[in-house]
């Protein structure tokens, strides 16, 4: 089995040497821990949790399918949180991009991120073709 680096166009790749935002591994897919970044690295999208959780959410989403899954072969996910009271608005914002049985989950809070304005980072192990369709 071979590793394989996974690019998508919607999500911008770190400097180089710095780390993959996504590998696949025969039908393992490993997405490194997302933020509401955007494409300049900079500017941060969204205000609330829930917004910046839409964002990160579609970003797996984009990775995933770029490495020949879907968001329902999504396993696991790692969710760290600057405010564990805010944490209702992650679980909505993951219903708009899961159906059937929801990944294997864990939420952490943690003193800070990348960023103050950065409010969560999310991190996904998925299996391709492992859903129920």
């Amino acid at each position: 089995m071979k590793k394989q680096r996974i690019y998508s166009d919607a999500v911008r790749e770190p400097a180089d040497k710095m780390w993959s935002n996504c590998l696949r591994i025969g039908d393992l897919i490993m997405v490194s821990g997302m933020t509401a970044r955007g494409q300049d690295r900079e500017t941060v999208l969204g205000d609330t949790m829930y917004e910046q959780a839409e964002v990160i959410f579609q970003k797996i989403k984009d990775l995933v399918e770029a490495a020949g899954g879907v968001m329902d072969d999504v396993v696991k996910m790692t969710i760290y949180v600057t405010n564990m009271s805010d944490n209702s608005e992650v679980w909505k914002a993951r219903q708009k991009f899961f159906s059937g049985d929801f990944p294997a989950c864990t939420l952490v809070e943690v003193s800070a991120l990348a960023k103050p304005e950065i409010l969560l980072e999310i991190e996904a192990i998925a299996v391709a073709g492992c859903s129920a369709d």
